[in-house]
């Protein structure tokens, strides 16, 4: 699903030592215009595409700064388990409560005005932000995209600025591993079997045996059984439940984990181009970046509204990327994949994801391409559609949503995904989530696993 990884975390990259292994491209992205007037994004540089200076540069880069300065001060909560309250203000309470009382400093130490601005802001929505200070078109278009990828919520969605801080963890660039995401993945996969681990894929668990109220193992569908002391989950909080049998669960756990609210609302399609892809007014090395086409603030919003209803969106916002395009030690192919996120494709399209659905999605995505590439149907050799139900049955994600339940401010921190789950311990003993769903969510930030593993090292294997 994703093809950038706009937000893994240096702590993971070091703790693992993946540096000698997996080297980052900072990729620049590009705005379209429909208007052939496409603006690039490159660090903290803005300009048209042809170089020349945008007039609203500055002050884009001035509110990304500081947006970027909130991420920073609340980067630090996401790389531990979330204070549980429920100790009260004892002295294992105090540990717990240390983060808050260090955010409390870091947001004083802000100054007046910064700590006034980022309390006023942060739960607000991105679209008054945004064009308070810029114009709607491609550049506030682009900054709205950016804060509700993958989020069932429009610009005007309170929470929506939140969700952009979060984007901007780790920086304002999206990155990729040299030599594609299938270069991360392999060497994540080099690290556990270098630590002793065994991967098996193609296996799937049919459920998570469990003795006096404590994990004993697994077993497959074929009837292998695994034993162990501990087991970690990186699907969703209902079918991890399933797993392990919901009897062994509180009613009211139950009832909370059913009410998860994960609104799928992304669809990916890829196609095969033959030749280059084509854009007027990008050169060959901006083609090969990060395209985003999200004419305005209000464009992004009314397609929203469509999805609200259960209808494709007429001018879906789109984010496209190229595999492998921006590493040089890639030889040039006759062909090329463009790999395409899709955002506002409601899960619950009317009438259902039939193959004609499936067809006006394909044809809706073309069509919106088309309007920047007008040479790009005749280069389309093959074609690949994948609707939020289609993620979801791959990969088991709950609505195809990439975050497994949304990350507003009721599904967040200590209620994340629920309260009373929050801290990665899920119910049985030796039992942890470590997937999107559990702090801080999804997006290919390496720390939902990182964080739920750190807490089954403090709390210690099961005797």
């Amino acid at each position: 699903m994703m093809h950038l990884a706009h937000n893994l975390n240096p702590a993971v990259i070091k703790e693992l030592g993946l540096g000698s292994q997996v080297s980052m491209n900072t990729v620049p992205t590009i705005y379209l215009s429909p208007d052939g007037r496409h603006i690039d994004v490159s660090g903290e540089t803005v300009s048209f595409a042809d170089g020349t200076p945008h007039p609203e540069g500055a002050i884009f880069a001035q509110m990304r700064a500081q947006l970027k300065r909130f991420a920073d001060l609340l980067a630090p909560l996401a790389l531990r388990s979330p204070p549980d309250l429920s100790k009260g203000i004892g002295l294992s309470g105090l540990g717990e409560l240390a983060s808050l009382a260090k955010l409390g400093l870091n947001l004083r130490g802000l100054g007046a005005s910064d700590m006034r601005e980022f309390l006023r802001i942060v739960l607000s929505n991105t679209y008054d932000l945004i064009l308070d200070d810029l114009a709607d078109g491609p550049l506030a278009g682009g900054l709205a995209a950016d804060s509700v990828w993958g989020a069932w919520a429009g610009p005007r969605s309170p929470g929506t600025i939140f969700s952009l801080m979060y984007r901007y963890g780790v920086g304002t660039s999206a990155q990729v591993p040299v030599g594609g995401m299938d270069r991360l993945i392999k060497a994540l996969a080099n690290c556990a079997r270098g630590h002793g681990a065994e991967i098996r894929t193609q296996h799937k668990v049919h459920s998570v045996l469990v003795d006096n109220d404590r994990v004993s193992g697994v077993t497959f569908t074929d009837g292998t059984v695994f034993t162990a002391k501990t087991v970690l989950s990186s699907l969703a909080p209902l079918p991890t439940m399933h797993l392990v049998g919901v009897e062994h669960f509180d009613t009211e756990a139950v009832r909370r984990v059913r009410h998860v609210r994960a609104k799928g609302v992304n669809a990916k399609i890829n196609l095969t181009i033959k030749g280059a892809l084509d854009v007027p007014g990008l050169d060959q090395k901006q083609s090969t970046g990060r395209l985003v086409m999200a004419p305005s603030a209000i464009a992004c919003e009314q397609a929203f509204n469509a999805a609200k209803f259960g209808k494709i969106p007429e001018v879906p916002v789109l984010e496209i990327y190229s595999p492998h395009t921006s590493d040089a030690s890639t030889p040039p192919q006759d062909t090329q994949l463009l790999s395409v996120v899709a955002q506002y494709i409601p899960y619950h399209v009317d009438g259902g994801w039939t193959d004609q659905a499936r067809r006006q999605l394909q044809e809706r995505v073309i069509d919106t391409l088309s309007l920047y590439s007008p040479s790009l149907r005749s280069q389309i050799d093959h074609t690949e559609t994948l609707s939020p139900e289609d993620i979801e049955n791959e990969t088991g994600a709950p609505g195809g949503h990439w975050h497994h339940c949304e990350l507003n401010t009721d599904q967040l921190l200590t209620v994340r995904p629920v309260n009373g789950m929050a801290h990665y311990a899920f119910g049985v003993s030796g039992f942890y989530l470590c997937g999107a769903s559990s702090h801080p969510g999804g997006d290919v930030t390496g720390l939902p696993g990182r964080n739920s593993a750190m807490r089954l090292i403090k709390e210690g294997l099961p005797s």
